[in-house]
């Protein structure tokens, strides 16, 4: 499997990441993720919407949970035509805690502990610690590839405004 180093940190410390790195145009990999009420959904099923992932090593951390907060109060404004997924390595019962007591209802989390197919083929598994990088992804409708963004150091939140910006050009 392929390991890129140098691309992302935690505090300070270098991270390897595996999988493939995608580009800007690429389709987007399919892949069966776990939902919290135990069912597999597969990204393909979002087909037709504007698709906004967000890959994060935790809900149960700071930052993660800021995050996410953060994509559920953007969802109501961006509307019906986009769809705001988080992925992690929790487990789908811990996600599914997590979200009831976060308030949050806009945003689908779903679960990559099973095989980390998600993170091996978007190129976000951290080796070291077996979670996800934080990252940002947008496909558009077709389910191509249309916005990356691999924050830096994972104990910092994305780039909001630049996302949007990127969103809006598909809207």
């Amino acid at each position: 499997m392929k390991e890129r180093t140098g691309t992302i940190t935690m505090n300070g410390g270098p991270l390897t990441l595996l999988g493939k790195e995608l580009k800007t145009g690429d389709p987007a990999p399919d892949v069966e993720l776990v939902a919290n009420d135990l069912s597999f959904v597969k990204l393909s099923s979002f087909r037709g919407k504007i698709i906004i992932i967000a890959s994060v090593p935790s809900l149960d951390t700071a930052v993660c949970d800021m995050e996410t907060r953060r994509f559920n109060e953007e969802a109501i404004r961006l509307g019906e035509d986009v769809q705001i997924l988080t992925i992690s390595m929790d487990l789908p019962f811990a996600q599914k805690r997590w979200c009831g007591n976060a308030g949050v209802d806009r945003v689908i989390t779903l679960s990559d502990h099973r095989e980390a197919a998600f993170g091996t083929a978007y190129g976000v598994l951290i080796k070291e610690i077996h979670l996800l990088a934080r990252a940002v992804f947008i496909l558009d409708r077709e389910q191509r590839i249309r916005y990356i963004q691999v924050v830096k150091e994972i104990s910092r939140e994305p780039d909001y405004d630049a996302i949007l910006k990127a969103i809006r050009k598909l809207l």
